[in-house]
Formats: structure tokens, C-alpha cells, sequence
């Protein structure tokens, strides 16, 4: 009994020894006697550090040794200063404190606009509490509790360190000066573990080299990648991107994903490359890569991988969707594939796919000499077209495919591919442009019998382009619901209208789950712009709001569950037009038929999953005629996404004849 009473009095008098520190040393640091310092000359408790290991931080002694304690350094949110090298000795482990990290940005370490720090941690661990952070009885929903936080800052390293289990991401590489991205980055010899979200994201990246490096077992929400390189805005940019022997694994999504859409025509071209790199082990595909297609979203440059190997995915092990034949580059070099999607007979393991809403030929594909291990028999590679006609541009390559102890040859070109994939052929007619037009309140009105007005709201998903005419003072009032679809999480969104003469209005805030009516008072007549980005929700516009047009100038308007009446505009003299209509895909459809001015029906189809067209053969009208297209859900099949492209004349729809919008040459 004598012996644990002394034992546990040598214990307290310990921890309050280390919870003093060692104040002689803090001061010689503080008068710039000390160039290297421990930690632990700050303090140390065991149950919350962060005071201690915070006030070593922004010391900024110039090499700063995190030294190994008898338990791990317990920290709420921590933040970096530059000019410093951080040491975490072998076998140190700082750990994000149960309770804390309330905040859905909060994070274990962040790098906010700093410079020259460096992090070295070979055998040492920064860990979070993703199980926590997960659990909605403890904490709101968030995918932004990074272990590191990286943002606008330059000259960092991060060497040999574990960074597990967080809220987030392993890494993120972000933005948080605009035009600022992250410059001089090295990510090498690191280990992200059991991640929420991603293993490292890559928003945005300078001189970005990442080099034997593993990123495993992330799950939680998707993505849910091993690494995703997704700008959120054209001015952010991948210039000189590399990763060298690195490897991705287990993780419930993809291993590389390459996630581009928001990268525009005047973005910075893109300069990725991937050498000896490695997908393996359960990816849910092994590389990805989707990009934008509309003549404003072609991004330029080059995205190479060399000598990569991708290794029983669980599914596809290759996707490249809406890649333009115009804009950037993918190349593969001496690159294999080997036995995804073991239990999918009916699944190719590579395929090039023009998706929804895609106007321009996709391609910019050469996959070189790329060698396929594959026992399932099956096409080694797919072109499915969402398109309706464009067809594929520009994609070549020599595959050898191994089988069951033979070898097949098959060199990819232009006519290999018209005749494996025939087009499904159909009338094609281009959008109208409306540059250089002024854009007017159309003035034609519906017969008795073509007028069926919506009385339900139609819902847009992702991004989407509202415009209406209003006459100068008058009041405009405009309900919008902000919807759930499925279990995405979702925020408020800023609600702003582009006046005629390029003025911002600030019409209020739309929370997420919420329907709000926003007014305000037209300033000049003319066409006003609403540009609403729901991402995977929806923006549902109610049939009480002031009469709206929404825009297909972009690229095909995204409904999801449309059900209703829309109408378009034939102007006087036209020859020809087309509406094209199409579900999700081989999972979603859409019922739609269209009416003339009459209200006659002259076009029907049921269950339209991939692009159907209405091309009517018609005599020139006279004048402004308003036709009706009517959308019904199917009743064999689900309906859910859809879509809706206008060619040939004004590219609008609308709920209502008087939101409809034509297109005046100057």
C-alpha cells in the first residue's frame, strides 16, 4: 500500500513539473538566444495542450521538436506561423480533444496564408475523432475538419507524418486569398489513413509535388477518394501538379479522381502528372476524370500518367466523362489494368462517356500502349454516348488485352470507332447563340388551347440560369424552395440578380430546407439574371413567382423530377428546330410530349432514358408562336434527373407564356 501512495505522489509531482515547463529556456527563445526549442518547455497537460503546444508555435523559434510525452499532445484547433520547422519526434502522437471542433471548418492544424514551414513526423501520428464528427448526436454535419488545413500559403513541406481519422481531409489544398493558391508544396513519405471525406484534396495548387505517399481507407461522405483534384472556380488553377510513387487503397470512392468542371476556357491550363503511381486493392474505380464540355468550360493542357497501374477496382477501373476533343490533354503511358469489377460481366473496365447537357464532341484521349488483365470476358473498353450524334474525337491508342494465357491487339482509331460504336444518329441542329443579341420579352401569346399552366413548381439540380424582363419600378417578387434530394448535406445560398446594366441586386439568403419569397424593385427595363448553384440539391421556382425563363444557352437545362408544362418560343420564319429530351441514363426516365400552337400533339415518347428528339418538319410561321412541352413521370421506371435542350430557337423554357424571352439582332 506504501508503494502506490509514493508512486502516485511521484506521478502528480511529475505532471506539475511538466505543466510548469521550463520558463528559463521560453525567455531565451523570446530574446532570440534559442534557435531550436522543445515543445515541452511550454507546458504540458495531458488533457488539453493546446495552450502550451499553441504559445511553442507562435514563438516562432526557427525549429521547433514536438517531443515525445508519456501520453499524446491533446489539442483543440491549432495554426501555423511561417518561418518554422516542426519536428514531431518518432512515436508522438497529437490528437484532436473528444468534445471539441464544434465548428464545421475547424481543424487540426492549419496553414493560413504562412510561408517556409516545414512539418517532419517520420513514425509520428496527427490523429482526429472521425467516428465522433460522423455521429449526429454529437456534432453537426460537416466534410471540413481537416487533420491539415493548407490554404494561400507557399514553401511548405510535410514530411513522413500519419494524419488519420478526420472530419475532412488527410490534406487540403485550398484557397483562402482569392488568386492566391498554394505555391511550392512537397507532400512526401506521408500515410493518410481512415479519412472522412478525402485522403488529400487538391482545390488548387503551384508547384505541387506529392511523392511516396499513401492514401487509404477513407469512407464516410462522399467523395470519399484517395486523392480528388476539384478547383471550385475557374480562377483557381493546377499548374505543375506531380505525383511520384504513390498509392491508393480500400477507399469507398475513387483512387485519383479528377473532378474539373468548374475550370473554364481562360483558367490557367491544366499541368498534372502521375508517374508510377498505383490504384489498388477495392478503389470504387481506380481513376476518374470529368471535366467541362460548353464552349465556356473547355479548360486547356495536359494531364499524363505514366507507367500506372490500376488494380482491382471494385468497379470500373477507368472513367473519363465529358472530356472535349478540343481543350486539355489526357495521355497514358505504359499503363495496366488489371481484373476490376470482377462480378460485372457487363461492365468494361475502361470507358469514355459524353454525359447530360454535353453540346461538342468529346475525345482529347491517348491512351498510348496500355496492357488490360482481364479473366471476365468482356469489351475491354466502352464509348457510351449520351450525346445523340456528336460522336467521339481524337481518341487513339494500342490496347493489348490478356486473357486466359492469350493476348489480343487492338489499336484504337477514327473508323475502329465509328464502326464499334455507330452513332445514334439524329437531326442535328445547333443551339441558337445569343451573343451580340438583345434579349426581349417575347410578345406572342398562346392559343386557348395550348395554354396549360404549371401548378407546381419545377425543380433545377446543380447549376442553373434564370432570367426574366421587367419594365423600370416595377415590383418583382420571386418564391424559390431550396430542397433536399436524398441525404445531401447542403447550405444557404446567396440569392443575387444581375441587372440589365451589370449591377448586382442582393436579394437575401436561401437557407437550405427553406422556401422564401425575395422582392425587389426593377431599377431600368430589361433583362434580369439569376445564376443559382444548388449542387446536388435543388432550386425548385413556385408557381406563384413573377414570370421566369430558364436558360439553356449553357448546355441542356438539369430538372429533377419535372412534371408539368413548359413553353417555348418558334419566332417568325424559323425553319427548323429540335427539343431534346432525356433522362439519367439506363436507371432514369421521362415521359414528354410536344404540342403546337394549336395545342395539337405531334410528338410523343414514353420512358426516354438517353436523348430523344423532336425535329418537326414544319412550314416557316408568319409570326411568334408559343409551343407547349409537356413532362410526365413514367410509370415503369424511376424519374428523377432530366433533361430538356432547346436548339434552333431561343434556348428558354418557361412555366409561364409571359416569362418566355426572344432573341432581337442589333
Amino acid at each position: 500500500m506504501m508503494k502506490r501512495v509514493v508512486l502516485f505522489a511521484l506521478t502528480a509531482a511529475s505532471v506539475s513539473i511538466l505543466a510548469a515547463g521550463k520558463p528559463d529556456w521560453v525567455a531565451k527563445v523570446k530574446r532570440g538566444e534559442v534557435k531550436e526549442a522543445k515543445a515541452s518547455w511550454w507546458g504540458f497537460d495531458p488533457t488539453d495542450a493546446t495552450d502550451a503546444l499553441q504559445a511553442a508555435i507562435r514563438s516562432k523559434v526557427p525549429k521547433l521538436i514536438v517531443d515525445k510525452m508519456d501520453s499524446p499532445w491533446i489539442v483543440r484547433p491549432l495554426f501555423a506561423v511561417s518561418n518554422q520547422e516542426i519536428v514531431f519526434e518518432d512515436g508522438v502522437e497529437v490528437v484532436a480533444k473528444k468534445g471539441e471542433f464544434k465548428g464545421g471548418n475547424d481543424s487540426l492544424l492549419t496553414l493560413r496564408e504562412v510561408h517556409d514551414v516545414t512539418l517532419t513526423g517520420y513514425g509520428a501520428t496527427l490523429r482526429m475523432q472521425r467516428a465522433d464528427y460522423d455521429n449526429p448526436k454529437l456534432y453537426r454535419k460537416a466534410e471540413w475538419r481537416m487533420v491539415l488545413n493548407i490554404l494561400s500559403s507557399r514553401n511548405i513541406k510535410v514530411l513522413g507524418l500519419t494524419l488519420a481519422e478526420s472530419g475532412g481531409d488527410g490534406i487540403y489544398l485550398g484557397v483562402s486569398k482569392a488568386g492566391v493558391p498554394p505555391e511550392n508544396i512537397v507532400i512526401r513519405d506521408v500515410i493518410c489513413d481512415r479519412n472522412y471525406r478525402q485522403g488529400i484534396s487538391v482545390i488548387a495548387a503551384r508547384n505541387l509535388l506529392i511523392e511516396n505517399t499513401i492514401m487509404r481507407d477513407t469512407k464516410g461522405t462522399p467523395p470519399a477518394a484517395g486523392i480528388d483534384f476539384e478547383p471550385n472556380h475557374p480562377s483557381e488553377e493546377l499548374v505543375n501538379c506531380v505525383m511520384r510513387n504513390c498509392i491508393c487503397e480500400n477507399n469507398a470512392g475513387c483512387g485519383y479522381a479528377f473532378y474539373l468542371p468548374n475550370l473554364h476556357a481562360d483558367s490557367a491550363p491544366l499541368s498534372i502528372r502521375l508517374e508510377n503511381c498505383v490504384s489498388r486493392r477495392g478503389n470504387s474505380t481506380d481513376f476518374a476524370l470529368l471535366t467541362g464540355n460548353s464552349a465556356t468550360k473547355a479548360v486547356s493542357g495536359l494531364v499524363e500518367l505514366v507507367n500506372c497501374r490500376f488494380d482491382h477496382a471494385r468497379g470500373q477501373a477507368i472513367s473519363i466523362r465529358n472530356k472535349p476533343a478540343a481543350g486539355a490533354l489526357l495521355r497514358f503511358r505504359d499503363c495496366i489494368v488489371d481484373s476490376p469489377a470482377l462480378d460485372r460481366a457487363d461492365m468494361p473496365p475502361i470507358s469514355l462517356t459524353s454525359q447530360s447537357g454535353i453540346r461538342r464532341s468529346i475525345g482529347g484521349v491517348d491512351f498510348g500502349n496500355f496492357l488490360v488483365i482481364d479473366p471476365v470476358k468482356r469489351p475491354f473498353f466502352e464509348y457510351f454516348d449520351w450525346l445523340g450524334g456528336m460522336g467521339a474525337e481524337t481518341v487513339r491508342g494500342t490496347f493489348t488485352v490478356r486473357r486466359g494465357g492469350k493476348e489480343t491487339v487492338t489499336r484504337i482509331t477514327p473508323e475502329w470507332m465509328k464502326k464499334t460504336f455507330p452513332p445514334r444518329v439524329t437531326k442535328f441542329i445547333p443551339v441558337m447563340s445569343v451573343k451580340g443579341a438583345a434579349l426581349t420579352a417575347a410578345r406572342a401569346e398562346p392559343s386557348g388551347a395550348n395554354i396549360v399552366k404549371r401548378t407546381t413548381p419545377f425543380y433545377l439540380r446543380g447549376e442553373s440560369r434564370l432570367l426574366l424582363h421587367a419594365e423600370k419600378g416595377i415590383r418583382v417578387s420571386l418564391t424559390l424552395a431550396h430542397a433536399q434530394v436524398g441525404k445531401y448535406s447542403g447550405k444557404t445560398l446567396d440569392i443575387t440578380v444581375r441587372t440589365p446594366g451589370g449591377k448586382s441586386l442582393v436579394l437575401g439568403k436561401l437557407p437550405f430546407k427553406t422556401t422564401r419569397t425575395l422582392t425587389f424593385q426593377a431599377p431600368e427595363t430589361g433583362i434580369y439574371r439569376l445564376h443559382l448553384q444548388a449542387g446536388a440539391n435543388k432550386v425548385g421556382v413556385m408557381p406563384d413567382s413573377y414570370p421566369v425563363a430558364v436558360s439553356a444557352e449553357e448546355g441542356a437545362v438539369h430538372f429533377i423530377g419535372a412534371a408539368g408544362n413548359l413553353f417555348f418560343l418558334v419566332p417568325a420564319g424559323t425553319k427548323q428546330f429540335s427539343i431534346v429530351v432525356y433522362g439519367e441514363g439506363r436507371g432514369e426516365a421521362i415521359d414528354a410530349a410536344i404540342f403546337d400552337p394549336s395545342g395539337k400533339k405531334i410528338w410523343a415518347k414514353q420512358a426516354i432514358t438517353l436523348p430523344d428528339q423532336c425535329a418537326p418538319d414544319m412550314t416557316a410561321p408568319s409570326r411568334d408562336e408559343v409551343w407547349r412541352l409537356q413532362l410526365q413521370r413514367p410509370k415503369t421506371i424511376t424519374c428523377e434527373d432530366n433533361y430538356v435542350d432547346v436548339r434552333g430557337i431561343p434556348p428558354f423554357l418557361a412555366s409561364d407564356p409571359d416569362g418566355l424571352l426572344n432573341v432581337r439582332r442589333k
